[in-house]
């Protein structure tokens, strides 16, 4: 077993391929997609001396397990989590070397939701506009991983110049997300804009790649009636029939007909990445007055 290639022993729960995304193409409806913590995937490239944009295995939960069909560094980080090659516990957030055959283990989340694996010349699956991005929304992409399937590995790159462990903030106690009201905040209640950045939310069991849902307060409406669709940006707010805010994250729709009360700065959403079902949510009023679009 030589070639460049990993076969997935097991899939888990959600594993997909992803990058940095596909900015650039909302105009044709198109996503931006990529990594939901791209922090934690650029820190786990770099430790095995890949471009901060090489593509990752994203795992939701409970990991996956693949077999390399050659030797190959490789890194897990992001949620922490057991790590095993051939059942022998490895280091997490650390770049370790996986011998030909080897079965590497990446085990169920301890703390938060994604975990991120690199490999040493990164996922080589073909791009789809410039991109390696598993997207849900518009079925771009490879397909989430199947047990047994083969996905490509790209050439080895030069030795890393640091494989010891790195720092990674965790997964919040807490979400706080920073917002700028606006661009449809005229349309709620001065009643609503106070619960929004004064009342806390919790993170649903309904949030996913396309949006982070929450449960609490409701959002009071000051204009009945439809709104008709109109562009929708990463992080952006939208307040549903129901009044429980949605963020909106990476594989988002890029049109939308609820109303977005806010936007949450772009920061602030690779925690968002990591924030399980119950964590806390509060938002919080940056910059003071509306930004109207």
């Amino acid at each position: 077993m030589t070639d460049r290639a990993f076969a997935v022993v097991r899939a888990g729960a959600l594993t997909i391929v992803q990058d940095l995304g596909r900015p650039g193409h909302a105009h044709l409806g198109v996503p931006h997609s990529g990594a939901l913590d791209p922090c934690a995937a650029r820190l786990v490239n770099r430790l095995v001396g890949n471009a901060e944009d090489a593509a990752v295995l994203e795992t939701t939960l409970d990991g996956c397990a693949v077999r390399p069909r050659c030797a190959v560094t490789v890194a897990v980080g992001g949620a922490p989590c057991a790590v095993r090659i051939d059942g022998r516990p490895a280091a997490w957030g650390a770049a370790v070397r996986v011998p030909a055959g080897s079965v590497l283990d990446v085990g169920r989340a301890v703390r938060g939701l994604r975990s991120y694996v690199a490999f040493g010349g990164g996922v080589a699956v073909e791009p789809v506009l410039g991109s390696r991005s598993t997207d849900l929304l518009s079925g771009l992409g490879p397909a989430p991983l199947a047990d047994g399937a083969v996905l490509p590995l790209g050439p080895a790159p030069a030795p890393p110049p640091y494989a010891g462990p790195a720092p990674w903030p965790g997964p919040p106690r807490e979400l706080v997300l920073r917002v700028r009201l606006g661009p449809r905040d005229d349309w709620f209640t001065p009643a609503a804009l106070r619960t929004l950045t004064t009342r806390a939310y919790r993170v649903s069991t309904a949030t996913n790649r396309i949006g982070l849902r929450t449960e609490g307060p409701a959002l009071e409406r000051a204009v009945p009636g439809e709104l008709p669709s109109e562009g929708m940006v990463l992080g952006a707010v939208q307040v549903p029939p129901d009044g429980r805010p949605v963020v909106f994250l990476a594989d988002h729709p890029t049109t939308g007909g609820y109303p977005v009360i806010a936007v949450v700065r772009e920061h602030d959403l690779a925690q968002a990445a990591q924030a399980a079902p119950g964590t806390p949510v509060r938002f919080v009023a940056a910059g003071g007055a509306s930004a109207r679009a």
